[in-house]
This record gives structure tokens, sequence and C-alpha cells, in this order.
């Protein structure tokens, strides 16, 4: 165990929705949420000023929008999102040498080894209060993003120190003060702890990680298993030795989600797994890798975890035949006494695709309104990812709330709402203040997507 708090947690603050209110003034202090924007989607991120109205990730949009019906729904822009992860990971190798990042928008650093090349002010050695304050002035300078940093002497301590004062927070956890800082807090707050694990302890009197941090193996290995009972008890007595380890090479690219509560609706679960096939390609293609294994991971209410897999006759790297691939693999699922993890990943990666010719069946995501009641919109009919994959798409109605457009006339702007016939723009960047709202033909020549604004301006 470290003697010294020089881990580092840095985790972006309700990042995509960030992003998006970054870009398009109108929307700032207004509440977003971005994910799926259909009578099917699943949340992927919301703004605080969504979460001031109880809407969270991995909600169903139709719940959403009852709870917060005036929000802005968006699709994702994740090159947007990348652009602006890129240049906050660039800042943390400008402290640290060793830049962990663990997803788009989260990353440990350690500050024991010095960065590569001229380190940025301060150096990885210095202050940990002063570089983590430093690392978040840099990535607001750089980004207009906010990050919550936490520093302690382990994983565990710093990850939880990072979300004590979200956003914006900066928490330092002492030496020799973890436990302390541990002990009220409840037992959810370790990894590894759900709802069926909490129900577990919480049956034996233990509720918080002071609790289980003066219990012992006799009591928690009958209850949660060996390794289970062994680890977790580690971890409330804030001992973590896990390093700071740098990103490996990849043999497999996957994505996958604990839910708060077991799911047992199949509907509900092949939204996430949409979800999660669209992270997992873009990771592929971004990597400029193929896969020809598509693996299905689930983890039941007992804990017995389950995978099946399918291989392909050749590698793809084609977001619509690996997601039929797991839809497939996800209708021989039984789901009746409740998922508690789902999970998507391909394996046999290589360098080399070859086309697939049935991959022409293509399909399309629900097209809804990204603000309510915006002028001339009209809402369009639900679409069905599965009934498109088996029976052929619906119609082309390639304009999505958010998504960024250009216009000869009016320039730089992004897709308010769009219906059967009609798209609605507003004209407005990240250097301009709330722009005008116009409406257009579906298929107007002068309407043209692209990229998202640059950034840094």
């Amino acid at each position: 165990m470290r003697t010294r708090a020089s881990v580092l947690h840095v985790d972006l603050d309700a990042f995509f929705a960030a992003v998006e209110q970054r870009d398009k003034p109108s929307l700032r202090g207004r509440p977003v949420v971005v994910g799926g924007v259909g009578g099917r989607g699943v949340v992927a991120t919301c703004s605080y000023e969504a979460r001031a109205y109880g809407v969270r990730s991995a909600m169903s949009t139709v719940e959403a929008r009852a709870r917060c019906p005036h929000a802005a729904y968006l699709s994702p822009r994740f090159d947007a999102y990348r652009a602006a992860s890129s240049v906050v990971m660039a800042v943390l190798r400008e402290v640290s040498g060793l830049v962990e990042q663990v997803s788009i928008d989260e990353a440990y650093l350690d500050l024991d080894v010095p960065p590569e090349g001229e380190p940025g002010p301060p150096a990885g050695g210095t202050d940990p209060s002063a570089a983590a304050a430093w690392l978040k002035a840099q990535i607001h300078e750089r980004t207009e993003l906010t990050a919550s940093v936490g520093v302690g002497s382990s994983k565990l301590v710093a990850k939880i120190a990072s979300d004590l004062e979200k956003p914006d927070g900066l928490v330092v956890v002492a030496p020799g003060t973890e436990a302390d800082v541990l002990a009220p807090m409840s037992i959810r707050a370790l990894p590894g702890i759900g709802p069926a694990t909490q129900a577990r302890l919480e049956s034996m009197g233990i509720r918080t990680v002071g609790d289980l941090a003066r219990s012992d193996e006799l009591t928690l290995v009958p209850l949660l298993g060996r390794s289970a009972g062994t680890g977790l008890l580690a971890l409330a007595n804030a001992r973590d030795d896990r390093p700071v380890v740098a990103e490996r090479d990849a043999k497999s690219v996957s994505h996958e989600q604990t839910f708060a509560t077991d799911v047992t609706d199949k509907r509900l679960l092949r939204d996430h797994l949409l979800v999660m096939v669209g992270k997992v390609v873009r990771r592929l293609v971004a990597e400029k890798l193929t896969a020809r294994t598509v693996v299905l991971k689930t983890r039941t209410h007992d804990f017995a975890t389950h995978t099946r897999s399918t291989t392909l006759p050749h590698p793809t790297d084609d977001e619509r035949l690996v997601r039929r691939c797991a839809l497939t693999l996800l209708d021989g699922l039984d789901a009746a006494d409740g998922v508690r993890l789902l999970g998507v990943g391909v394996a046999g990666l290589s360098t080399f695709a070859q086309a697939d010719l049935l991959a022409d069946i293509d399909d399309a995501d629900d097209v809804t309104p990204a603000v309510p009641d915006a002028p001339d919109a009209d809402r369009a009919d639900d679409t069905d990812p599965l009934h498109d994959a088996l029976f052929g798409p619906v119609p082309d109605r390639q304009w999505r709330p958010g998504q960024d457009v250009v216009h000869p006339a009016y320039g730089a702007g992004w897709v308010w709402g769009s219906g059967r016939t009609v798209v609605t723009v507003r004209f407005e960047g990240p250097a301009t203040g709330p722009g005008p709202v116009r409406s257009f033909a579906l298929d107007d020549p002068d309407l043209r997507p692209a990229e998202p604004p640059p950034w840094p301006r």
C-alpha cells in the first residue's frame, strides 16, 4: 500500500451532455438528455439540470420524458466526444507518465511516475492537491468542460473521492484516514456491491462500509463466496494495491452494464444491448480492427455468469452484422428470473475485413424532435431495429436530433427536430449566442451533414 496520496481519478462531469451544452449555446443551463431518442431508447447520460428531475443514466427514454418533458433529447455525437476526450487525456499526460484511461470520460494517473518529455506545471512529483487543481484548470481552459478529481493512496479511494463533491469537485483523502472516510458510507459505495449483494449483507446487519470492515471472513465467505467475501473485506478496510496500468493491446473489445435492479423485460435488455453494440463497434473502427466472434455475457440474479457466442465466416466491423448476431444470441436468453449484468463483446480481432453481402439490411433508430414543440417538426413513427434487420429497412430518415449540419446561407448548426417531411435546424455554435431556427424539406440539397465544431476554438 502507498504511503502517499499519489493516485488521481479524473471524471468528466456529465460528459456527453456537457459537450452538447458547450457546443449548443441555446441548451446551456437547460436539461439535456443524450441517448436513444425514440420510444424504446435508453438514456446514456444527462445534464445536472435533468438529474434534478430524477432522470438517470440507463433509464428508459419513455420514463425520462415523463419526468422531464421539457428537456432536449439528443442522439450521441461520438466524434465530438472523442475529440474532447483526447484533449483531456493529453492534459493528464502532461502531469504523469502513467495514465490509465478506463473510459472515454475517466482515467487514473500515477503521480509517482514523471511525465514523458517536458512536464506541465506542476510536475508529477509536486503536491498532489496542486497537481489536481492544475489539471482541473487546464481541462476547463482547453475544453470548457469541468472534471471532478479524487486523490488518494489507491485507485479505490481516488475513485470514491472523485464522486464526493460532484460536479467540479476536488477531494484529497490523506494517507491514514482512508478507513475513517469510507466507514460511514453505504456499502453500495464499494465496487462489486449491487442490489442483490446489498440485500444479503443488510440481512446480516451490514449496512455501511464500517460495518463491513468490522466483519470477518467467517461471516462473509459463506454468504458471498470466498473470492467476493475476502475481496470486499479488503476493500472495506481500504486495502487496494491495484497499480495504475497503461493501456494494453486488446485481445477483445467489450462493454457491459450492471443494472440497479434485476431486469426481466427482454425489450429493455435489447435496448441496452443495441447501445453497447454501437460502443463496441465504434471502438473497433477507431482502432482499425475487425472481429469474427460476437459474445453475449449475462449475470443472473443468483450471480451465475453465462456467455454465449457465435463466430462469423469472415471478420467484420459492420455494426449491422454485429447487432444482428448479438440480437440472435439475446433471443435465446431466458430472463424470467432477472438479469443483473448484460455485456456484449467481440473477439478474434484482426486488421482485415471482408464485406458481408447480407449486411445491406439496414435499420434506423427512432427519430423525434430534440426539443419539445419544435416548430414544423413532425414526430416520426417509431421503428424496431429487430424488425428492420429481419424484414428490411424503413424509408431513410437521415437527420438525428443534435446532429451537426451546415447550410450555405445560414452556416453551421444542429438538427433541432426531424419528421416525415421536414427537418428543423438551429443555427449556432460554441462561439455564438443562441441562434435562429429554420425548417427545410428532408431532401433539401443545400442542407448537409457536417463534422462537429472544431475545438479548441
